[in-house]
């Protein structure tokens, strides 16, 4: 309930400082160039509450569905304006001007993920060492030459200091190119320079992460399978696992490391597991039976309990990524950059089917990893936020009627004509629009059942 309870709050929080950023865009600019706004709307439907501000009294409203919002500006087509005020209504607007407005939000968008990046680096962004654990046969990495115990140095000429880096870069090659040499370290130290081949891959880009496709796993070190604590009334809790035991086997298989029962553990979700422990000198017998939950689409196996570390038993493997004031600018305009790109990119290559629709994500799971990133840290939260703020400001920008990159291919196309699109245009769009949006939500809300349901 609890992990409910913050992927609830985050999600909130993210959409609501992301929607009013948005917003905020259209509305500042908009004033700026002289048009009277009427109603600054974070959220859709009947308000909850209401105030009026400024000069003109705009009113500022939270609404009940908060999957969004507007700006209403003064404009002929939403009612009748006063003679006197003629020259503030939107539609009375140059073309220029009209442009900016529609603009400002998705731009806003992209500035506040540049300042996201900037304080993210700034502060300082964990992260693990890309080290390589297992290598399946005959994938593309076994291809390119990749051993366990490799440390991924570089990928096309970018550094990778951390398995994100390292991620993103290989990404990278499967929407572009398709082939990059990688430069690796072994367990000795020795570089060897690696040629990795996406080029005629047709499942790079399918559902799961780029690294799993590609056959690489990261590596984890070996810890001792001690229970650090448990969930209250998690199937460990309720199996009488206690603090302190020790796994000692599983159905009789000896249980290796934590790792070992993670993994035992998650293929056998609801399956009754005859259980070995050690606690406090004694060996003790126990039932279990994993509750299932889903990851990813698949159904998993999981009990709620947490691993005691040994003091430093990681601390090699993780590395914090922070850069100046001034490097952090450029970190930041290039990160926001990248991720814009990789969003165009793999929207085209869904569009061409070669890549997975569903990797489409709709508010389940971006609920679901505002909560996670919320509870690692304040960098990996901005991260998040970073990261679905480009995601609002592409999504915007597409020549989408309704959206505000439809408006803007409106203006593009009043200023090839000399005058606008007509009202019947302009209605046929709309509805057009409607249609194609309510079909992606309704997309994007199925990826969301599937990953929870199966």
């Amino acid at each position: 309930m609890n992990g409910i309870l913050v992927s609830v709050g985050a999600f909130l929080i993210a959409i609501g400082v992301l929607v009013t950023i948005h917003e905020f865009g259209h509305y500042w600019v908009a004033r700026r160039l002289g048009v009277k706004v009427l109603r600054f709307s974070i959220g859709f439907g009947k308000p909850l509450w209401m105030k009026r501000f400024g000069k003109d009294g705009t009113e500022l409203s939270l609404a009940t569905i908060p999957l969004g919002g507007y700006v209403k500006m003064l404009d002929e087509h939403e009612g009748e304006v006063a003679k006197e005020e003629l020259h503030r209504a939107f539609n009375r607007q140059p073309l220029s001007t009209r442009f900016a407005i529609v603009a400002a939000g998705p731009i806003f968008n992209f500035l506040f993920a540049i300042l996201a990046y900037w304080t993210m680096y700034m502060s300082g962004v964990p992260g693990i060492r890309p080290l390589v654990g297992e290598v399946e046969p005959s994938s593309y990495a076994m291809q390119a030459g990749f051993r366990p115990g490799d440390e991924i140095i570089s990928v096309g000429g970018e550094n990778t200091p951390t398995w994100e880096s390292a991620a993103m870069s290989l990404l990278d090659v499967a929407l572009g190119q398709g082939q990059a040499e990688v430069v690796v370290t072994d367990e000795q130290g020795a570089e060897r320079r690696l040629w990795i081949d996406f080029s005629s891959a047709q499942d790079i880009l399918e559902k799961g992460s780029v690294l799993s496709n590609a056959g690489l796993t990261p590596w984890r070190p070996s810890v001792p399978a001690i229970i650090e604590r448990l969930v209250k009334n998690g199937a460990g809790e309720r199996a009488g696992l206690q603090a302190n035991d020790r796994i000692i086997s599983s159905d009789g298989t000896a249980i290796e490391d934590w790792n070992h029962w993670v993994d035992y553990v998650r293929e056998r979700p609801e399956t009754t597991i005859s259980l070995e422990v050690e606690r406090d000198g004694r060996r003790i017998l126990l039932q279990l039976t994993p509750d299932q939950v889903m990851d990813d689409g698949k159904a998993v196996g999981r009990i709620g309990a947490y691993v005691r570390r040994p003091d430093n038993s990681d601390n090699d493997m993780r590395v914090v990524v922070r850069y100046g004031a001034f490097e952090a600018i450029g970190a930041a305009l290039s990160k926001t950059w990248e991720i814009t790109s990789l969003t165009l990119r793999t929207l085209w290559k869904m569009l061409l089917g070669q890549a997975s629709i569903e990797n489409l994500s709709g508010p389940i799971s971006i609920a679901q990893y505002a909560g996670y990133s919320a509870t690692i840290g304040l960098a990996t939260f901005l991260g998040f936020l970073a990261v679905v703020s480009v995601s609002l400001g592409v999504l915007n920008l597409l020549p989408i009627p309704i959206l505000d990159g439809g408006h803007l291919l409106y203006y593009g196309i009043e200023l090839f004509k000399g005058s606008p699109l007509s009202e019947a245009a302009q209605l046929a769009g709309q509805r057009i629009g409607i249609a194609m949006l309510v079909g992606l939500m309704m997309l994007a809300f199925y990826n969301d059942l599937a990953r929870l349901f199966g």
